[in-house]
């Protein structure tokens, strides 16, 4: 990690973008491996019946943009890619899908952000309990944002659904 983290920006990106692209790669293939086995064992059916080809189809076309955003998790990202092998996405599309995401872990990598995990980590053996308290304070901050967004969203909605006063019937004069 330190030579990285003592490597000017480009050569970092460089670096980083294609470590992100050879995990990714790797964990895809992984994946196709997997179902090849699995289509050779009495799970096929479940994995080539109609439902599993429309869900396959649908993500296809338009689950492409959960790769590249899976890049900015931690953990996720690994998730996504086994699972686009284990469905059987075509190599083509989901690598065109996949490179703006190892441009995005490159630069935010080279940018500062190992130098982040490897601040935590140096943390971490110095005092142990003041790195969990701190990632527990950015994991109740985060939860607590959310929470905040999705009440002020759905008091909006609320204030939208009014009630309707009832039209009275003109009187006959």
């Amino acid at each position: 990690m330190e030579w990285v983290l003592d490597q000017p920006f480009t050569v970092a990106f460089i670096f980083l973008t294609g470590v992100a692209a050879l995990r990714s790669q790797c964990t895809y293939w992984l994946g196709r491996g997997v179902r090849a086995g699995v289509l050779r064992s009495a799970w096929a059916k479940r994995m080539t019946g109609e439902g599993a080809s429309k869900a396959r189809d649908k993500l296809e076309r338009w689950g492409w943009p959960l790769i590249p955003v899976s890049f900015l998790t931690v953990g996720f990202q690994t998730a996504v890619n086994l699972s686009a092998g284990l469905i059987g996405w075509r190599w083509w599309r989901y690598t065109l899908a996949a490179i703006p995401g190892w441009l995005i872990w490159g630069a935010v990598y080279a940018a500062g952000g190992l130098a982040v995990f490897v601040g935590i980590g140096a943390l971490a053996a110095a005092s142990p309990w003041l790195a969990v308290g701190i990632v527990l304070t950015v994991g109740v901050l985060v939860g607590l944002g959310i929470f905040l967004r999705r009440r002020k969203q759905r008091t909006a909605r609320a204030a939208q659904c009014v009630a309707v006063p009832a039209v009275s019937k003109p009187q006959a004069v």
